[in-house]
């Protein structure tokens, strides 16, 4: 199987929708796509992860299947803090957190990381282990059983599919910790992902008859290029 995860266009997000550019976005991100095939969508049920999948959708006849679990709102109340102005953000973007999620002792915690005490009174711990079920749940109704213990997925099923999955950026973070198995606070804080950016996982079976998953291209803008867009990364650099 191989996934796609798509982060939605660039985005209205006063009307949970998509700007002009967003729309360009998200039909570039269908025809490339649609050049080798997709077998299955899911989308976050917001709007603007369901504006994004819609042009894929369209051009290969097919409907997308909306995912409450994926949704920016699940990520964001439990990877939010309130800085000391008083501005609540996502953890990873303040740099005191930032500081927090890379310390020594921190790391020491392995998957246990939020048991730290410079996390009390958050909901870290609350959201890894609720919505990393969420992803575990997803994963098996593809057919993988995710042995966490062990880090591996063991496969229920046989699936050679494309799946592709329109989500948000914050979720991404707790998206690929989990299916990557890597702490939170090391994937969070040196990973980012772009607008309409995409990402592909292979999960082949290997010759022990497990799956390790691994990341054939992470937060890829190639069909921003290819279709003669700007390529501006979140409002900020240009490379």
């Amino acid at each position: 199987m191989l996934l796609f995860y798509i982060r939605h266009g660039d985005p209205d997000y006063k009307n949970d929708s998509l700007t002009p550019k967003g729309d360009l976005q998200a039909m570039a991100v269908a025809k490339r796509l649609a050049a080798f095939g997709i077998d299955e969508v899911y989308s976050s049920s917001l709007g603007r992860a369901m504006r994004t999948a819609k042009p894929t959708c369209d051009l290969l006849g097919l409907t997308a299947k909306p995912c409450d679990w994926a949704t920016e709102n699940r990520a964001w109340e439990h990877f939010t803090i309130t800085t000391d102005e008083g501005i609540c953000t996502w953890c990873f973007f303040d740099a005191k957190y930032r500081r927090l999620l890379n310390a020594p002792e921190v790391r020491a915690l392995g998957d246990k990381w939020y048991e730290h005490p410079c996390f009390e009174g958050t909901k870290f711990k609350e959201g890894v282990v609720n919505v990393s079920k969420d992803i575990d749940d997803f994963m098996l109704s593809l057919g993988f059983r995710h042995d966490t213990a062990n880090r591996y997925f063991i496969p229920e099923k046989e699936n050679n599919k494309r799946i592709a999955l329109f989500s948000h950026q914050g979720f991404a973070t707790i998206f690929h910790s989990c299916i990557l198995d890597i702490p939170y606070p090391l994937f969070a804080s040196h990973f980012d992902i772009c607008h309409s950016g995409m990402s592909v996982i292979d999960f082949s079976v290997n010759s022990e008859g497990l799956v390790v998953p691994n990341v054939l291209e992470y937060s890829s803008d190639g069909h921003i290029l290819k279709e003669g867009l700007p390529q501006q990364y979140n409002y900020g650099y240009r490379f």
